[in-house]
């Protein structure tokens, strides 16, 4: 069982950039993040939201615009997009 640090990352305006958790690695010269990721516009609307297993991401991710609509969805295996991924304008209509 390894220890998870919260790790928070601050715009200049002192609000939330990002907020993870992560644990050092076994030889202590890093950070690996594992377990909830989520980003903010410096309006302190969700940008991102997702999950990292042991520095990777791992299943569904989703980004939104500044204005609190979806601009992306998809998932990760592995670090890696797997599958397809739905894309829409901030004003909510379906990109392509």
């Amino acid at each position: 069982m390894v220890d998870l640090n919260i790790a928070e990352i601050l715009y200049p305006s002192g609000k939330v950039k990002c907020r993870y958790a992560r644990y050092l690695s076994e030889d202590g010269t890093r950070w690996i993040r594992h377990g909830p990721y989520r980003a903010h516009h410096e309006n302190s609307q969700l940008a991102s939201e997702g999950t990292y297993v042991n520095g990777k991401e791992d299943g569904l991710w989703r980004d939104y615009h500044s204005n609190a609509q979806l601009a992306a969805e998809g998932s990760y295996r592995d670090g890696v997009e797997v599958g397809d991924w739905l894309y829409w304008n901030d004003d909510g209509s379906a990109c392509g």
